[in-house]
């Protein structure tokens, strides 16, 4: 298939599952990038502070920034966004941790599987 003939959008799904050592830290610093945030309407700004001290999974979320996570790609420019995190039990020997599950198979997708630690 041509260039011409392909979609210029790609679909970047990425799984991960962090280990939190220091809640208070997270959380601090969730809080003070609320604080920095010029732009952040005073009455979402109470809100997100209680959300990212109340649930560490909502101030990670709130420190993941995607388009930091593609820094400086040359000739990519990202078009769109979303993402969650939620507190979960980890097993990374369970069958059910299995990296790229959710993908179909036969499918064109590069799954690079790595687990650290």
């Amino acid at each position: 298939m041509s260039t011409s003939e392909t979609s210029r959008y790609v679909r970047l799904r990425v799984e991960l599952v962090v280990e939190i050592d220091d809640v208070d830290a997270v959380a601090k610093a969730a809080l003070r990038r609320i604080a920095d945030d010029p732009d952040m309407p005073e009455g979402e700004r109470a809100y997100t502070e209680s959300a990212v001290t109340e649930d560490t999974a909502e101030a990670v979320a709130y420190l993941v920034e995607p388009a930091v996570l593609l820094g400086e790609v040359p000739g990519v420019e990202l078009a769109q966004a979303s993402w969650s995190s939620e507190i979960v039990d980890y097993d990374p020997d369970s069958p059910d941790w299995a990296l790229g599950e959710d993908d179909e198979p036969g499918g064109d997708e590069d799954d690079e599987g790595v687990r650290l630690g």
